[in-house]
């Protein structure tokens, strides 16, 4: 009760009331009604001075209390409304603290005294330049090349006249969660491997597999693919419903008819590969071919490089109503992956890139 006498101020009218003086006569004499002077008396009344300190420091003390308790009761709430949030990056911290001012109506003191995040983190006003058209380029040629993770962007990004940091690079990508999302993966081999050898030359090892898709209308079809060993290029993509081990050899007297014979070519041992089509072609053309160890694609480790390559960025990436349409995407994407894609191997030269690079090395010495 708000009063304008102090707690001794109104034991002592009340002892004076006790003492025989008449109730109005005290009344009249502080200015106060006589319903609050019984008032007074309902609560001060048998009280000495000592004990009105006594119960001014117990109501401070309890109002001091109450305080506490809505404060810890509202740091809870407000913890609780960021705790499904990850408040763990600066950014991340001056949006929580933002909205707690917003939401529960405290100064930003408090919502970082909650937080436990100094002020200084979010009154900081970035100096950093705006990079919102080396954003838009960077999403043009992920929204382009799906499969590309963020180094190989950086490449792409500088063939358009981009000059960045490669750090700069990787946080730009990950805020515009440009990230590569992983396919499923798959067991790892334990255990040291040899190295396979890289030839120092073109035309000196081919490499070739097999590639199985299918179509929208269920139909299976493989793709022959062929692999340089030196300049990774890609020197062929035959698809087909059938690949017979006379048609793989046909395409072999093509692609040396346009590039000469290789040293070698290695293979696996699949049905096509060990035909007696093949042997003969092998016993008449003379070119030594290598038969990888059962069981060890490893030993083919160029040819299994690029299927996981065209599996992943075309074949997983592209639905094909028919034979002829897979044709026309797989020469598409040939010719971008030997004059477009960079290869981190040939120091993010495209294969062709490399190749000319070597016949000019090759004519300076």
């Amino acid at each position: 009760m708000k009063t304008r006498f102090t707690d001794e101020q109104i034991i002592q009218m009340i002892k004076e009331q006790e003492a025989g003086e008449k109730t109005a006569d005290v009344c009249r004499r502080y200015g106060i009604s006589q319903g609050t002077f019984y008032k007074y008396k309902s609560k001060y009344g048998g009280m000495e001075p000592s004990d009105a300190k006594k119960l001014r420091a117990l109501e401070a003390e309890n109002a001091k209390l109450k305080k506490l308790l809505a404060e810890q009761m509202l740091d809870n709430a407000m913890l609780r409304d960021v705790n499904f949030k990850k408040v763990v990056t600066p950014d991340a911290k001056r949006k929580a603290v933002a909205h707690l001012v917003e939401v529960h109506q405290v100064n930003q003191r408090r919502a970082c005294a909650a937080l436990d995040v100094d002020r200084s983190t979010v009154r900081y006003q970035s100096r950093r330049a705006d990079d919102t058209d080396l954003r838009d380029a960077m999403k043009a040629v992920a929204k382009e090349r799906r499969r590309f993770g963020y180094r190989r962007l950086h490449v792409m990004v500088e063939r358009q006249g981009w000059q960045v940091n490669h750090k700069k690079f990787r946080r730009i990508n990950r805020e515009e969660k440009l990230q590569v999302r992983r396919r499923g993966g798959r067991k790892r081999a334990l255990g040291t491997r040899r190295p396979t050898v890289v030839p120092d030359s073109p035309n000196q090892r081919w490499s070739l597999d097999f590639v199985s898709d299918a179509l929208t209308d269920g139909r299976r079809f493989r793709i022959l693919t062929v692999v340089d060993d030196h300049t990774r290029e890609n020197l062929a993509l035959v698809a087909d419903t059938s690949l017979s081990g006379l048609r793989v050899t046909r395409e072999l007297d093509r692609l040396i008819a346009e590039r000469g014979a290789p040293g070698t070519i290695v293979s696996n041992n699949g049905t096509e590969f060990t035909s007696m089509a093949v042997l003969r072609w092998v016993q008449e053309t003379g070119i030594d071919w290598h038969y990888i160890a059962p069981g060890k694609p490893t030993q083919n480790a160029f040819i299994e490089s690029f299927n996981g390559k065209l599996r992943d960025e075309c074949l997983n990436e592209t639905l094909f109503s028919s034979l002829a349409e897979a044709r026309a995407t797989l020469e598409e994407w040939q010719e971008d992956y030997n004059t477009h894609r960079p290869h981190s191997a040939l120091g993010n030269l495209t294969p062709r890139e490399f190749a000319e690079k070597m016949d000019m090395d090759k004519m300076a010495a």
